[in-house]
């Protein structure tokens, strides 16, 4: 199936977003589990507007998806880590590649392409030390085409936050 580039760039342009629709996407980012019920009676409209507004956000990709963030510590995946990556070809294929191969491992939660020293940018969850030595040696260090890899290690959780809306 073929890409429609109008589509893709559609998909890639800001949204035209209302004060209504702030506020629908703020109680959302407060808890995905609000019923539209609710939403209606925070920002007074009834239940079918909002109800059409969502699915409209929903529709236009500003609503991604729903999701439950979890405490990292009471899942065991206590360690964070931060990996900087740098490639060693710096070609179409080769970062396809890559970027493919981080998407299948789940350790890592998030992989960001940044500008600078490094290419990538990793943020890593894994049980203990060990269990990061493990990652590191026998996922990360065994894929194809990486540079240079360094880590930090997260000592603590000043501030996090998923809300995009204020």
């Amino acid at each position: 199936m073929e890409k429609d580039p109008q589509k893709e760039k559609a998909a890639d342009s800001p949204v035209e977003l209302d004060e209504k629709d702030r506020a629908i996407l703020r109680l959302l980012q407060d808890n995905a589990k609000i019923t539209v019920r609710e939403i209606a009676a925070k920002i007074h409209l009834s239940t079918t507007p909002v109800h059409e507004r969502i699915r409209r956000l929903e529709e236009t990709g500003v609503i991604r998806q729903y999701a439950t963030l979890l405490d990292h510590s009471k899942v065991r995946k206590g360690l964070l880590a931060i990996c900087y990556v740098s490639l060693k070809e710096h070609n179409k294929k080769s970062g396809a590649k890559f970027i493919k191969t981080m998407q299948e491992m789940p350790e890592v939660l998030e992989c960001y392409i940044i500008a600078g020293e490094f290419d990538f940018m990793l943020k890593v969850a894994v049980e203990s030390m060990d269990a990061y030595y493990d990652f590191h040696v026998n996922k990360l260090g065994q894929v194809e085409n990486i540079g240079h890899v360094q880590s930090t290690f997260v000592m603590g959780v000043v501030k996090q936050s998923h809300q995009l809306i204020h």
